[in-house]
């Protein structure tokens, strides 16, 4: 039995080899396939860990912007209230009225009554102009003190000027008024948007960065924020770098918003300056005028809405960077660097040695993405889509409700929704539009909630035009941040390869960064 088994085994080895080898083999493979597919799904975990880590700073930081967009913009706000007192000038109509209606009391009472009812009516559209001027108006602080300081009479300090006279200046004044912030809101949070996304950016390289040095066995977990301890990171995240880059948003709260208020000014002057106050307007004739002062502003034609420079009113010059930074209280101030005053033309500051804030390389850097990505086309289409929606809350919304008496769309049911055939027809007194207007440019800068911005976060494409700056560049950002960190004649090396190859960067940079726009915004 024992032989026949062994005679049995002997003729079959073969074929038990070749069975041990099939198994053997065939559980090496699976446990290939195992692993390979544990593997994946980990990778997948982590990739959706990734991608919703990723998210929720985006998320986050969008919300950061948007908090300090409404902390800066009344900064702003007290500025142009303060350049454009529109309450002042019409409390030296409100005088002229008194002394005016004082005259005639005096005539009645030793003439008798009148014999025209002429005059009479001019005095009713007077007061009912003024009542609309009147009424929920506000008066800022600076703007009480200095009535105060002339000893309560509006026209005091000021050059006595006629009632035609103060009436255009209220006319230009309070347009002007509103029409300064809505486009200091927009630059504002554009501005905004571009630093706190390319800070984000960074900062969430700086974290992958930081994961990745750590091994996976390492079990000790760190709750401390790191990210301040260094002077020199390899990502730029730098907290004094950091906030010298935020700080230049000084100039336009400072000094662009000036500039801005000039163009606007000259605008409404010549749209809106030969119109009567008494004048009824149509709400089309209105839309009409105001497209014609965005025009005058940002350009007649397409082409000259993407060629129009906004440089000028976000950043300063690279002569005025170190001013900015002395007068946003970065930088000591120095005995032997003067400026003159902030209202001055940039090309006034007295010459001096180069700014040493430009040997910061991650601060220039972090300038000049900031001056590519204003200059770029897709800057221009995103400014002029929330000028729109701004402009569009101003007029379809608290013009027509509070001045024509129109029913608000947004008010009215989908359901019970009909053509609004009197719209077009419905007339307004200018002054009682420009009521609005002045009422209006207080909501605009100081009012919660705000109602402009919230119409400014609506546009979709403002956070594709984010996604775009966070999300991009990650392998150039990387590339060109890991050689900072060399020696000095590396240094070196590198900035003079950088000026070399700076305008092929660039291009190839603008590129891609349309490239993905097109692309978000198509969708």
């Amino acid at each position: 039995m024992i032989a026949s088994t062994r005679r049995w085994l002997r003729r079959n080895r073969t074929n038990f080899a070749v069975g041990v080898s099939v198994l053997g083999a065939g559980y090496v493979a699976g446990q290939y396939v195992l692993s390979k597919v544990v593997e994946a799904r980990q990778r997948m975990a982590e990739d959706r860990v990734a991608k919703e880590n990723l998210r929720r700073r985006f998320q986050q930081n969008q919300e950061d912007c948007t908090i300090t967009v409404l902390a800066l913009l009344p900064t702003t706000t007290e500025n142009v209230l303060e350049a454009l007192p529109v309450e002042l000038i019409t409390q030296d109509l409100q005088q002229k009225k008194a002394e005016r209606l004082g005259r005639s009391a005096g005539c009645l009472d030793s003439a008798g009554p009148p014999q025209s009812s002429g005059p009479s009516s001019v005095t009713d559209d007077d007061g009912k102009s003024f009542a609309s001027l009147q009424t929920d108006s506000y008066i800022h602080a600076s703007q009480m003190a200095a009535s105060s300081a002339s000893g309560g009479e509006p026209g005091a300090s000021r050059p006595m000027k006629s009632k035609a006279q103060l009436w255009t200046d209220l006319k230009i004044s309070s347009i002007t008024r509103a029409f300064t912030l809505l486009y200091t809101l927009s630059l504002l949070t554009l501005l905004t948007r571009i630093q706190l996304n390319l800070l984000g950016r960074r900062n969430y390289l700086s974290s992958v960065v930081s994961t990745a040095s750590h091994s996976p066995q390492d079990p000790i977990i760190s709750l401390e924020n790191r990210d301040d301890d260094n002077a020199v990171q390899a990502y730029g995240n730098d907290f004094e770098t950091n906030r010298k880059f935020l700080t230049f948003s000084w100039w336009l709260l400072h000094r662009g918003w000036r500039d801005v208020m000039e163009k606007v000014e000259s605008a409404v002057r010549a749209v809106f300056g030969p119109l009567n106050p008494r004048e009824d307007i149509p709400l089309e004739k209105l839309s009409a005028l105001i497209l014609d002062v965005r025009m005058r502003v940002e350009g007649t034609t397409p082409q000259e809405r993407r060629s129009h420079q906004w440089l000028s009113y976000l950043l300063p010059p690279q002569d005025w960077e170190e001013m900015v930074l002395r007068e946003s209280g970065m930088l000591k101030s120095s005995s032997n660097t003067q400026y003159t005053s902030v209202t001055s033309p940039p090309s006034s500051p007295v010459p001096a040695s180069p700014s040493p804030l430009l040997a910061s390389r991650p601060l220039r850097r972090l300038l000049d993405e900031t001056s590519d990505l204003i200059e770029s086309p897709p800057f221009t289409q995103i400014l002029t889509l929330l000028l729109d929606a701004t402009f569009s809350h101003l007029t379809d919304h608290q013009i027509r409700t509070d001045a024509y008496k129109l029913p608000d769309p947004s008010s009215i049911p989908r359901v019970q929704e009909v053509p609004d055939l009197d719209s077009g027809l419905a007339k307004a007194k200018l002054a009682n539009i420009l009521a609005v207007m002045t009422r209006q440019a207080h909501v605009i800068g100081n009012g919660v909630p705000n109602r402009y911005a919230q119409a400014i976060e609506g546009v979709k494409e403002l956070e594709a035009f984010a996604a775009v700056i966070y999300s991009s560049h990650f392998e150039f950002e990387a590339l060109r941040d890991s050689g900072s960190s060399g020696t000095g004649e590396a240094q070196e090396e590198e900035v003079k390869e950088e000026k070399k190859q700076e305008s092929g960067v660039v291009d190839a940079a603008t590129g891609m960064f349309e490239t993905v726009w097109v692309r978000i915004a198509g969708r």
